[in-house]
């Protein structure tokens, strides 16, 4: 490992933050994941990433860090480092950019969480060479960033790529922002898990309740792949109407962005990318327009979960670059 190009990657969740090393080649040294707890406050919080970040590079013999990028949930500051809000975390205004720079006295570069995550899937993963695509990952919630002529497209006030809500069911279920029929309230593990406790309560019979005790509202994906795999009919046919909705969504974007490529991750699709992709695309292709049709390609994500760890090293190392240039 070239230690004197090592950046550390931070990808910061609500339950969890992985921290990395990352070399020149973006390959992955030395990591660790350990538990945020919101609840404790964001001082605690980057108490602890700081705490492992330090413990990482110990470990590593000592690496010679030359930059620190950490994606954060919800719209934040990319120059600043503010989160404005990150619901999963409680966070309101938080300088986090100055805070670990403090606790570490490293650089420090701050994104969006999905954003850098569709960044590490355009420079390193499934979106290698393309200039224009959309990235959408699926799992508790719905997120997503947008490439345009090669770099990350923010927006006005740097908060574009929030594809998850995007209306695609008037009067829909109520979603997390407040409003109703987004296109996560609609598709994302979390409104399959209403729509199966729902059925639940009904008296629905489904393998998912064979030896439970008692409902769970956090059923995992790799669950609704098995029961999937069983041919369990209220799990096909939730999986149908996802697959619908991702489908219509895709058009949407298709017909608004005209991207060469969108990439599908996260874990809802890693688990069940086999029956899932084929139905969004043939979906999309429904309700798009023609012409924009003939040239996307629709496709699964390569990274995994180093989607946003890689991303991170990604965007540091641009931004180090260019800070210094």
């Amino acid at each position: 490992m070239n230690s004197a190009s090592d950046v550390v990657a931070i990808d910061l969740g609500g339950t969890n933050a992985l921290i990395a090393l990352v070399d020149a080649d973006y390959g992955v040294g030395g990591r660790v994941k350990i538990p945020t707890d919101p609840d404790a406050g964001p001082d605690v919080v980057v108490d602890r990433i700081a705490e492992a970040v330090q413990g990482l590079v110990s470990d590593s013999g000592g690496a010679a860090v030359s930059a620190v990028g950490i994606g954060a949930p919800g719209p934040l500051d990319p120059e600043s480092g503010v989160v404005a809000f990150a619901p999963n975390l409680g966070w309101h205004n938080v300088p986090l950019k100055e805070m670990l720079e403090t606790r570490l006295s490293i650089p420090v570069f701050v994104g969006n969480d999905v954003n850098v995550g569709t960044l590490g899937e355009h420079r390193l993963g499934a979106g290698k060479g393309v200039s224009d695509l959309v990235g959408v990952f699926v799992g508790t919630g719905i997120g997503g960033g947008v490439i345009t002529g090669g770099a990350l497209h923010g927006g006005f006030n740097d908060s574009a790529g929030e594809v998850g809500h995007m209306v695609v069911k008037r009067g829909g279920p109520r979603c997390g922002c407040g409003n109703r029929g987004c296109w996560e309230a609609m598709a994302s593990r979390t409104a399959i898990n209403r729509r199966l406790m729902k059925a639940r309560e009904n008296g629905v019979p489904s393998s998912l309740w064979d030896g439970a005790d008692k409902p769970t509202a956090r059923i995992k994906s790799k669950a609704l792949r098995r029961a999937l795999a069983a041919g369990d009919e209220l799990v096909t046919r939730e999986m149908k109407r996802c697959a619908r909705y991702l489908g219509i969504g895709a058009a949407n974007l298709i017909n608004l962005l005209s991207p060469e490529m969108i990439i599908f991750g996260g874990g809802v699709v890693e688990a069940m990318e086999d029956w899932l992709m084929p139905q969004i695309c043939s979906t999309a292709e429904d309700y798009s327009l023609e012409h924009s049709m003939q040239s996307v390609q629709i496709v699964a994500a390569k990274l995994g979960d180093d989607a946003g760890i890689l991303g991170c090293a990604v965007m540091a190392r641009d931004r180090a670059s260019a800070g210094s240039a």
